[in-house]
């Protein structure tokens, strides 16, 4: 690929859209909170978005998790070459 050319995800409008496609999805998300009778087994569950802010911060303490242990197990560049 020439030094010039670049990904098609990298230009500022795909960007945009990206962002945008995003926010309507969590929207969507939540949105089913209106319509939808809740039966919480906790008090907590029957919050107002619960499963959307859960599943968001379940997912960012995979990605914590995930960058810890990748430092943690990370071997050195030459390590094979030793």
């Amino acid at each position: 690929m020439n030094d010039r050319e670049t990904h098609w995800l990298t230009t500022p409008r795909a960007i945009r859209r990206l962002w945008i496609g995003f926010a309507v999805l969590l929207v969507l998300t939540v949105l089913p909170d209106f319509f939808v009778e809740q039966y919480e087994h906790f008090t907590i569950d029957g919050t107002f978005g619960f499963y959307a802010w859960y599943g968001f911060l379940a997912c960012a303490a995979m990605v914590v998790t995930a960058k810890l242990l990748g430092k943690l197990l990370k071997r050195p560049d030459d390590y094979y070459d030793r």
